[in-house]
């Protein structure tokens, strides 16, 4: 995060978050490496960013540790992009944003869906409280300051 971000912005987990996969480029990056692309020409075939602008992208998610730069053919040398741990642990992520605005869209009026492998049946995913078992959307859960909030995060969570 660049200095001219807000205090309250550097521990904020949403603004942090947003750090990693807040650019339109990342977005659509992850969700080719989610659907199982790892190689240069295949992101920019899909995408149709410029190289020097798909080679800055994938620098910064392999400096950010949510890619992987590794070796797929020694002669001559190339590589390819793997999804880390923590790569894959943003999925989540994009499934929800996915669903989030297909619920806005008719069902006969979506491109891409999500789906069991096993049954063919659309999937609407919800993030739930695991104690509750209600949907984290429900007026009852909300931000509160943590443990380690700063001065700014308390106050604004008073």
């Amino acid at each position: 995060m660049s200095a001219h971000v807000r205090a309250e912005d550097r521990e904020c987990p949403l603004s942090t978050a947003m750090s990693y996969v807040g650019e339109w480029w990342t977005v659509l990056i992850l969700h080719d490496c989610f659907d199982g692309y790892t190689r240069f020409d295949q992101f920019q075939a899909n995408i149709g960013l410029s190289s020097s602008m798909l080679t800055s992208r994938l620098k910064g998610l392999v400096e950010s540790g949510i890619l992987e730069r590794r070796i797929y053919q020694e002669r001559p040398v190339r590589r390819e992009y793997v999804l880390t741990d923590f790569g894959r642990s943003l999925r989540p992520i994009l499934v929800a944003m996915a669903a989030w605005r297909n619920s806005q869209i008719a069902s006969e009026d979506r491109a891409m869906i999500l789906v069991d492998a096993e049954t063919g049946r659309e999937v609407e995913p919800v993030v739930i409280d695991p104690v509750t078992g209600l949907p984290v959307s429900d007026r009852r859960f909300e931000f509160a300051a943590g443990p380690a909030a700063g001065e700014q995060m308390r106050a604004r969570y008073l």
